[in-house]
């Protein structure tokens, strides 16, 4: 009995271990500078299908500042209340380029949000690199273009630096 218990164990603990980078679910935090003044920050859950292909569904915020009028400088004010906008959106990565513990996707979505007037659409599309760490987490830099219907600015492009964190 304790032989077969050993056995089972056995191919359990292979078993588990052989599918442990597959198919896995992982949430992302972003932060980058996009031309022309702004700061973009990206929440997103990205899950992972075959050949690190995955799909991604994100949040996103960003803030276009100036200077001030008054004081010529770039003041609390004029960075927090001149331009903002936020989306939700989705968009679907496949994988371009692997290495040892690092791969590169393209990015290919589109997102709908607002600013605090109208509607806005956005055509997104970039470049992200991942680096695999021990315990699943893993570092990235991206970097994207936004084509944005119907806002104050048409056309963003900047990079990215984020981390994701595994969930099981």
């Amino acid at each position: 009995m304790k032989k077969i218990l050993f056995v089972i164990l056995v191919i359990m603990s292979v078993s588990v271990q052989a599918f442990a980078g597959e198919h896995e679910g992982r949430i992302g935090f972003g932060v980058g500078l996009l031309y022309r003044n702004g700061l973009d920050a990206t929440i997103s859950y990205e899950r992972e299908n075959a050949n690190h292909n995955a799909w991604e569904f994100f949040a996103n915020g960003y803030l276009q500042w100036k200077e001030c009028e008054s004081c010529g400088h770039i003041c609390p004010e004029s960075f927090w209340k001149n331009y903002r906008s936020w989306g939700v959106g989705a968009a679907y990565k496949p994988c371009v380029s692997r290495g040892r513990n690092n791969y590169g996707n393209l990015r290919l979505g589109g997102s709908l949000g607002s600013d605090t007037h109208r509607v806005l659409g956005g055509v997104h599309a970039g470049y992200e690199h991942n680096y695999r760490l021990k315990g699943g987490w893993q570092l990235y830099w991206q970097v994207k273009t936004d084509l944005m219907i119907v806002g104050e600015d048409l056309f963003r492009t900047g990079v990215v630096l984020g981390i994701k964190l595994p969930v099981k």
